[in-house]
């Protein structure tokens, strides 16, 4: 084997730079339990940073260049151990996940005097935050008609909705939203992950103030 150039060298870093981007990058499945609901339209990427690549500080190999820049989200996800509360940072938003059992009876958008410390929690770190936008979405398991998952998950989001505007006061704009059945975070062929599928999350900026 010929030994590496400066240039053959430099080459061979950046294709094994590219190759673990894209193997860092790659989708996961839409049903992963380890992965959150992303509705559509609801998720913003950071435009990368400019960076010189004829900067001299770069000092790199003679004939090398610098790959396109890409911002990679860093995700931190906490989850309570019964499963019930679920929290995801990333390094631009914050969003609570609450499964429907913690906050509603069976089938029913009344929420439960339980709930009110989860909510109030939640409202705190939404002053500490200081976003200018809430969104507070519903989500229900596949069993029932969608017809009834939309207005059931559409009504729980509005209750968790008015119980934190009632702690945070007019400043900010809320997005509520019902989803049904619509982009499920675990398997729906089991209880265990139908409970996890009918929840509440209420996601929102980091830091905006």
């Amino acid at each position: 084997m010929a030994p590496l150039t400066p240039r053959t060298a430099a080459a061979a870093f950046t294709s094994a730079l590219a190759l673990t981007t894209l193997a860092w990058m790659s989708p996961t499945p839409a049903l992963a339990d380890d992965e959150p609901s992303e509705p559509p339209g609801t998720v913003t990427t950071p435009r990368p940073p400019d960076v010189d690549g004829n900067n001299p500080g770069l000092k790199l190999a003679e004939g090398a260049t610098l790959a396109p820049a890409k911002v990679l989200d860093i995700k931190s996800v906490v989850e309570d151990l019964g499963g019930e509360e679920r929290r995801e940072d990333t390094n631009t938003s914050v969003t609570f996940a609450l499964q429907a059992e913690v906050l509603f009876p069976k089938d029913s958008a009344k929420l439960n005097p339980e709930a009110n410390a989860r909510i109030e929690a939640i409202a705190k770190e939404i002053e500490a935050q200081n976003p200018s936008t809430v969104r507070v979405f519903g989500f229900t398991d596949n069993l029932g008609s969608y017809a009834h998952g939309v207005t059931l998950s559409k009504n729980r989001a509005e209750a968790v909705h008015d119980r934190l505007a009632g702690s945070l006061g007019p400043d900010i704009t809320f997005e509520v939203r019902g989803y049904s059945e619509d982009y499920p975070i675990a398997d729906n062929s089991s209880e265990e992950g139908r409970r996890k599928n009918r929840r509440v999350e209420v996601s929102f900026q980091r830091g905006e103030g």
